[in-house]
């Protein structure tokens, strides 16, 4: 199966990369034409637009930065769709309009998937990540093979638009982890414990969590670059209140959690890294959050294995 890729950013350009280490006969495409001259000369071919992409390939995977992206490349692709087509959308956006631009595509002929990913840009780098897969069964038999090279857990979800809505929680409650990493930290330092016992205490107890082992590791070494920004995180979270919005449910966590992220925003800048946010109670405490032995940046230390569907409890 021929495969194209569009989006070559923190996310994408490791999704792609799990692909092309493992032998898909892939296409790329991006705006920023250094990062498709890089695949090209690893061996993929330069696509030299979206629609180029959908005619000349069986699967079209996006992993765009915006609900706004997503929707100018589908209108691009659109034409070109037909029997034999499929899209895959691997970009965390709003459920509605991927149900919507599913519709279209399926309207055309094509089939269509929304497989967002969740577990980290290092895990993305080494095809460890977890992929959420919303789809009919046949059309996901269809791209199991694809998914497998990037991904370790594969979980058939349901319908189209069920993997973002449960990918929007998912990254909520990774968020709301981080702010209350940040506190319980600070408060830690300011108690005058001691930051490399503390983070041994968090990960050996009922409080750890992904995040911790993950994210903890970057603020306590001060290098606060997960490759995650918070204009990211702001669509995230400000999805997940949306969706609650909808359904009537009165949140009171998500509310406050979206004016901190925007007062993060207008301390640090629109895309400063998220785990950035640690710096306010830093600014607030006069504190340093920071411990030696903690590495720069994270690295996957699980070997690379072929993935596999994740079987749902029934």
């Amino acid at each position: 199966m021929k495969v194209g890729f569009i989006g070559l950013g923190n996310v994408g350009g490791k999704l792609a990369g799990s692909l092309l280490r493992n032998g898909t006969d892939l296409a790329v495409f991006d705006l920023n034409a250094d990062f498709v001259a890089d695949f090209a000369s690893r061996g993929a071919r330069a696509g030299v637009s979206a629609a180029d992409l959908m005619q000349t390939c069986d699967a079209v995977i996006t992993c765009l930065p915006s609900p706004a992206a997503c929707a100018a490349v589908v209108a691009e692709m659109l034409p070109h769709v037909g029997p034999g087509k499929i899209w895959m959308e691997m970009s965390t956006t709003d459920a509605g309009q991927i149900k919507d631009h599913a519709e279209a595509v399926i309207a055309q002929g094509g089939e269509a998937v929304d497989c967002p990913v969740s577990g980290g840009c290092h895990r993305a780098d080494t095809g460890n990540i977890s992929i959420y897969a919303g789809c009919t069964r046949d059309t996901f038999d269809k791209v199991l093979p694809i998914l497998t090279h990037m991904g370790r857990r594969i979980l058939h979800v349901g319908d189209v638009g069920t993997s973002s809505t449960l990918k929007v929680m998912t990254n909520y409650l990774a968020t709301i982890n981080l702010l209350s990493l940040c506190e319980a930290l600070t408060v830690m330092k300011a108690a005058g414990m001691d930051l490399g016992v503390t983070y041994e205490a968090i990960a050996a107890s009922s409080g750890n969590s992904f995040v911790h082992e993950t994210e903890s590791q970057l603020i306590l070494s001060g290098s606060r670059d997960v490759n995650f920004t918070l204009d990211l995180v702001q669509k995230d979270v400000g999805l997940f209140q949306k969706l609650a919005d909808d359904n009537g449910v009165p949140l009171e966590l998500s509310p406050l959690m979206i004016d901190m992220l925007t007062d993060g925003q207008r301390r640090f800048g629109e895309r400063a890294q998220s785990d950035r946010m640690i710096e306010r109670l830093e600014q607030a405490t006069g504190l340093s959050i920071t411990a030696p032995g903690f590495p720069t940046e994270l690295v996957d230390d699980e070997p690379e294995e072929r993935g596999y569907e994740v079987e749902v409890r029934r």
